[in-house]
């Protein structure tokens, strides 16, 4: 018999016939060893390669919401959501990392906290919570968002009044003895009761809407009988005709409009805030303005008249100015209301004179601060990267260079101390803190969130460049399945995101809104276009889409789609395409277009702009995008709607919406419905209960839709 592998190199002549059933054998047996060992090293392999990340992992991230340096720069409170699947909420929670300890543990437990702000001495830090007030009875139903104080080293959190007040916005004075607040202006005791009375449960609109009052009230005694936890003390000692502040609090200013910004200046007796809309509609921009007031009361100086909505409000360390943004679509302080990239301004607060920072920089703007030298430094969007600038006037210079996105800067004026957050798009979201200097891309992480996107095989991802048909350049992102960089002929889902003032990039997402790198996972080449009207282009290329809201950026769209099948990267045969609020307007009107997408997932997209004009909070923006009002120009509001296009659908859609959504109204989903219906399109609709536009009341409605719109994809895909 002859065995493989003992050197026998020829086999005689007269022995072939009688031995050949023993080389077929002897072959079948190598053969059969050869691919078990090949099976061996290919389920080893596998074993070593990591696995992809499941539905669950994924929606299961927690999110970073502000972060905040210690005055001395030592110590740093993070403010994070994260799902809570038991109590149908998302949990809000604040973290506590010192430099001494080198770790994160959590600063409060109740799941209910939020928007941090440390005292000027670092022993204390305030924060929003609606917890129930220990000790107060019949509050078991009371969602009051109070501030509340908590010591750094040890101890329980209490509240700093007791009164039924909502906080708009807080702040410590520069010598931490008091904690000035904003509410809405209370009725005194004798007004409310008169006015249930009469109107019982009845919202006159507008006619019952209050302004703000400005409130400061002194911590000791708060800090000093915090152990013995007060009850509710205002209405027993309050007059009839006062209105409910607490005992302590001494009125500051008085305003028409609600007071959401508190800035006391870091020297001297002022105290700038910004205000906006009673209503939170953005109806009139001049609502939104920059105000300044004695500490110890006094007239009320408007700093601002303008068509933009300042934010991002910081005092240069000598009091003498201060800083803002007017991030992107926000408007403009330049002349009539447009919607151009962010801009930062600095203004003189004696003379009103605002000058324009940072204005050769042709991205956008994002987010800013500025440090114990006085210098600004801003976030800025280029393309794919949201990179650290150091601004000097109108020249700017990179000082966070690295791949990926900066955002939530923070600074510390005792130390020089820098925080941000960095990410890239397949590297979570962490907090770090640089010493200062220029030491931005050199900086140590704080947190460690979400490390199992780590343990799970990664996405990949390129640029993707193509012309327009008008020749116009434009760029998206492509993210490929696992090991699939390079592949040809993949199914391709092109996923659009909203705004439309917004970029995709080299930035992280994992949530119900951004679960591109999810689909890509489940085995999707993902498309995400940076159509005309997104920002990190240039205002020219943002302003691009107006007044042609829809159709210019899709075309911008479908020839990139167009291209990527050229270029045989996408199968022509397995396309997909989806978005969520004006990427469903999107996909709403591309759906009209073109039959050639197999299937769509579309999420509180308009249909018609005349009566979403109307309903969104956003209204002046809607009418600047159309160049005017519904009976202004009523040609444009009916040739950029999906709606009366509604006949050329063939496309399979899944649609989605919150109940309660008050910038694109669920009433357009319906109008959506009953089309397809009527049309005998295949569809199927999803009603979110209470929530509005972004799914943050329960986390099993992101977590639905995220699983639907995937199952809706692959059921027309193997179609």
């Amino acid at each position: 018999m002859v065995r493989f592998g003992c050197g026998q190199s020829s086999i005689d002549s007269a022995e072939i016939g009688g031995r050949s059933k023993y080389i077929d054998v002897t072959l079948m047996r190598f053969f059969t060893a050869r691919l078990f060992a090949l099976m061996s090293l290919a389920v080893v392999s596998y074993a070593q390669e990591k696995p992809v990340i499941t539905l669950d992992e994924f929606m299961n991230t927690t999110d970073i919401r502000e972060a905040r340096l210690s005055p001395d720069g030592a110590a740093v409170v993070v403010a994070t959501t994260a799902p809570d699947w038991q109590r149908n909420r998302f949990r809000e929670d604040l973290w506590l990392w010192t430099r001494s300890s080198g770790a994160l543990s959590a600063l409060t437990h109740s799941g209910h906290d939020s928007s941090p702000e440390w005292s000027p001495d670092g022993m204390y830090v305030a924060f929003l919570s609606d917890r129930a007030v220990p000790g107060a009875e019949g509050d078991d139903k009371d969602e009051t968002s109070r501030v509340w104080l908590i010591p750094t080293r040890g101890g329980e959190a209490f509240p700093l009044y007791s009164e039924k007040l909502d906080v708009h916005g807080f702040a410590w004075s520069p010598d931490g003895k008091a904690i000035d607040f904003s509410v809405t202006e209370p009725l005194a005791k004798s007004a409310e009761e008169v006015r249930k009375a009469e109107w019982k449960d009845v919202v006159r609109w507008r006619e019952q809407e209050r302004g703000d009052v400005l409130l400061t009230l002194p911590v000791a005694t708060v800090i000093h009988e915090s152990g013995k936890m007060p009850q509710a003390h205002g209405e027993a000692k309050t007059p009839e005709d006062r209105p409910a502040y607490p005992d302590a609090a001494k009125v500051i200013a008085h305003s028409d409009r609600a007071i959401e910004t508190i800035l006391p200046a870091p020297v001297g007796d002022r105290i700038a805030f910004e205000t906006r809309s009673v209503s939170r509609r953005l109806e009139n921009p001049a609502d939104t303005e920059i105000f300044l007031v004695a500490t110890q009361g006094g007239d009320v100086k408007q700093l601002t008249h303008n068509e933009g909505l300042e934010s991002h409000l910081t005092w240069a360390p000598s009091g003498k100015s201060l800083y803002f943004l007017v991030s992107a679509a926000a408007g403009s302080i330049e002349g009539p209301y447009q919607d151009v990239q962010g801009r930062v301004y600095s203004l003189d607060v004696e003379s009103g004179k605002v000058t324009r920072l940072g204005s050769e920089f042709q991205g956008s703007w994002e987010d800013l601060t500025v440090t114990r030298e006085g210098k600004v430094l801003a976030a800025g969007l280029t393309g794919m990267d949201q990179h650290l600038y150091r601004i000097d006037d109108a020249k700017f210079e990179a000082v966070g260079t690295l791949p990926g996105s900066y955002g939530h800067l923070n600074s510390s004026l005792q130390s020089g101390a820098v925080l941000f957050t960095h990410s890239t798009l397949t590297e979570p979201a962490q907090v770090y803190v640089a010493s200062g200097g220029d030491r931005f891309n050199e900086a140590k992480a704080v947190t460690a969130l979400n490390p199992i996107f780590a343990e799970r095989a990664q996405v990949s991802w390129q640029p993707y460049r193509w012309r327009s048909s008008d020749g116009s350049s434009v760029e998206g992102v492509l993210i490929y399945p696992p090991g699939k960089k390079g592949a040809k002929n993949l199914r391709m889902l092109t996923l659009i995101h909203g705004g439309p003032a917004d970029a995709d990039g080299d930035r992280f997402g994992a949530d119900w809104y951004d679960w591109a790198t999810l689909a890509a996972a489940k085995g999707w080449l993902v498309f995400r276009p940076n159509y005309r009207g997104s920002t990190g282009y240039g205002d020219v290329f943002m302003q691009g889409i107006m007044p042609h809201l829809v159709s210019v950026p899709g075309v911008d769209i479908l020839t990139g789609v167009d291209a990527l099948v050229k270029d045989g990267i996408a199968d022509p045969a397995h396309l997909a395409i989806g978005g969520y609020s004006y990427g469903g307007y999107m996909t709403n009107w591309l759906i009209t277009q073109t039959t050639r997408f197999k299937s769509a997932v579309t999420g509180a997209g308009a249909v018609e702009h005349a009566a979403n004009w109307g309903f969104d909070d956003l209204t002046r923006d809607d009418a600047w995008y159309l160049s005017g009002t519904p009976w202004e120009k009523p040609e444009l509001y009916e040739s950029e709607a999906a709606l009366f296009r509604m006949d050329k659908v063939k496309t399979p859609t899944h649609l989605v919406g919150g109940d309660a959504d008050d910038r694109v109204s669920f009433f357009e989903q319906i109008v959506l419905e009953r089309a397809l219906e009527r049309l005998d399109v295949p569809h199927a609709l999803l009603m979110f209960p209470g929530e509005n536009h972004p799914l943050d009341k329960n986390p099993w409605h992101g977590y639905i839709k995220v699983r639907e719109e995937l199952k809706w994809l692959e059921k027309y895909d193997t179609q």
